[in-house]
């Protein structure tokens, strides 16, 4: 699979992609439901993802048939954006802080951007967080669980009480959706119980994700808006979104 087959893909079809990543199998009426479309219009965008050798249609549906593959390319959709995403995030940090960063391709760009020797210490579930903190001289802790291979991070109750026992000044989280109506969302239940702890733990949440997330809903709420205080991206959302995070004290920050 070529990396450029990615770069012809629209907002929408670069997030139904990211899901299909984590979810394996995703419904057409389930996928129109989630963004407000034609099914016509769903197909045409699966159509397309198709031609990128990572999914396959089937009836009523698709399912991903390029996981290796797949996960090594999709770090590269929105490659630009989600660095400027890290850059901004990692300058948030500051010396004698204690930061919890999550699985995901947008969190890991924070982490290649923390500067080599800071003074902090990292606290993930990210076995590509870790990898990529390695030889910066950085203290980091790793939580234990179950791996989930989509993202290569550790979930479930290991994971969740190792974090329950911490305390963070800031934290770091993606997330497969935001919208008025359901806040911040996840598509795995696992991932989304480690973000709720983590939340609970935290002084401080950012929220970093890129444009294609915003409007979508996915199955696990794992904060209403609310429950953020900063949410870093390279886009404003629509008029709406940017008014329900204003009431809901978010603040929104443009990585430029």
């Amino acid at each position: 699979m070529k990396g450029n087959a990615y770069a012809g893909l629209n907002a929408r079809q670069q997030q139904i992609l990211e899901r299909i990543t984590l979810e394996g199998e995703l419904r057409v009426a389930d996928l129109k439901d989630a963004y407000g479309v034609t099914e016509m219009t769903i197909r045409r965008d699966l159509e397309k993802l198709e031609e990128t050798g990572s999914v396959k249609r089937t009836f009523g549906g698709v399912i991903f048939v390029g996981k290796d593959v797949a996960l090594q390319e999709r770090t590269g959709i929105l490659t630009e954006e989600k660095a400027r995403i890290g850059r901004h995030a990692a300058a948030l940090i500051s010396p004698g802080e204690s930061v919890f960063i999550d699985g995901g391709t947008t969190t890991l760009q924070v982490a290649r951007y923390m500067k080599p020797d800071m003074n902090v210490t990292v606290v993930t579930n990210s076995l590509n967080v870790v990898a990529e903190l390695s030889g910066k001289r950085i203290p980091v802790l790793m939580t234990g669980g179950m791996h989930i291979e989509a993202t290569n991070s550790l979930v479930g109750p290991i994971a969740a009480q190792s974090l329950a026992g911490m305390a963070f000044d800031r934290i770091f989280l993606g997330a497969t959706g935001v919208n008025v109506e359901h806040g911040f969302s996840n598509s795995n239940i696992y991932e989304a119980e480690i973000k709720m702890t983590a939340i609970r733990q935290a002084a401080e949440t950012n929220i970093v994700v890129d444009r294609t997330k915003f409007g979508a809903k996915v199955l696990f709420s794992f904060a209403p808006l609310s429950g953020a205080q900063r949410i870093v991206t390279d886009r404003l959302p629509d008029d709406a979104l940017c008014h329900a995070c204003r009431e809901a004290g978010v603040r929104l920050e443009v990585a430029e």
